[in-house]
């Protein structure tokens, strides 16, 4: 049944005190690339993990706050694990562009959970994410147990396609990181209309690398080469089809609600296609909503927990060692 809110879900539990551990790692890919992820929690533990993928240009970063609230989580503390796709963030850039696609991106994650042992997830997808997440339930079903989807449906609106392409691969580059700030705000402000200096900053942080004190974009300038086919002028693709295959998986859908990518009609018919899906608008922000603060990490857990009922699913999750992944790997910071 579709639900709309606006307060949390009663999630009955908190995170504990204290963080997880996070764990920097690496795979290769089947093609030999290598591809970094963030690996929140115990990896022995029986709850269902989350996988997490990010934006089109973004990175695993944005997932650090959800992924402290649910691998910290009082009751349920389950594995995080969050990708960056190739040409994003750590992982390598590929020298052919035309790689940088859903479908490439979908196999790398299928990759990663193998390599790292997780057979079954709640996929987690922002964006770009979202439509990776679809494929992956489509193409393998039985790897992904619910769907977040952040910002996205199998409708876009062409007006949110069109600002995108507008600045990816095109926005100027920062001076420090105030000036880093300016660039993010002037460019999502529009959107994000109870963000104040602090929170610029932060996402300033999020967006950039740092690179000797200065930011740095995090994304292969060759991504923008993806967009250049997309005629704004033209209808844009639909993936219905593939969201009313997902019938039998639980979806939850968080829509910005100053969003130009996801109109709230595509919202309303997704919830009317589909017998298991939760909605929730988060006020003042846009494409795409920021995974933090009470209302949206404590829907997101609620939501994962009652897909799970009363307890843990029957399959045990055991990691093993593969080629490029340090299982003993320290843990680090964000």
């Amino acid at each position: 049944m579709a639900q709309d809110s606006q307060a949390p879900m009663s999630d009955d539990s908190q995170p504990a005190a204290g963080e997880p551990p996070l764990r920097e790692v690496t795979f290769t890919s089947t093609d030999g690339l290598t591809l970094f992820a963030r690996d929140y929690g115990d990896r022995l533990s029986p709850w269902t993990p989350v996988v997490c993928l990010a934006g089109l240009t973004r990175n695993s970063r944005d997932f650090h706050e959800v992924a402290i609230h649910l691998a910290g989580h009082r009751h349920r503390p389950r594995r995080v694990v969050a990708f960056d796709y190739r040409g994003r963030g750590r992982s390598q850039w590929d020298d052919d562009s035309d790689n940088y696609n859903p479908l490439v991106e979908m196999t790398d994650a299928l990759d990663g959970m193998a390599r790292f042992g997780i057979s079954r997830a709640v996929v987690a997808g922002t964006s770009r994410g979202g439509i990776v997440g679809m494929l992956m339930a489509v193409a393998r079903p039985q790897t992904v147990a619910a769907l977040v989807l952040n910002d996205i449906g199998p409708a876009i609106e062409p007006r949110g396609l069109a600002r995108i392409k507008s600045y990816v691969g095109q926005t100027p580059a920062p001076d420090d990181w105030a000036d880093a700030a300016r660039i993010q705000h002037r460019l999502h402000g529009g959107q994000f209309t109870a963000m104040d200096d602090t929170d610029w900053d932060a996402f300033a942080r999020l967006t950039y690398r740092d690179e000797g004190g200065r930011p740095t974009n995090d994304y292969d300038p060759a991504l923008a080469r993806t967009l250049q086919g997309i005629e704004l002028d033209q209808p844009v693709p639909t993936m219905w089809d593939e969201f009313e295959a997902l019938k039998a998986i639980p979806v939850l859908v968080l829509r910005g609600e100053n969003s130009d990518l996801l109109s709230p009609e595509t919202v309303a018919a997704m919830a009317a296609r589909h017998p298991h899906v939760e909605t929730l608008t988060v006020a003042d922000q846009g494409h795409a909503p920021q995974l933090r603060g009470g209302q949206v990490l404590n829907q997101i857990s609620a939501f994962i927990t009652a897909m799970e009922g009363a307890g843990p699913p029957p399959e045990a999750v055991v990691p093993r060692p593969e080629a490029g992944y340090d299982l003993d790997a320290p843990a680090s910071s964000a």
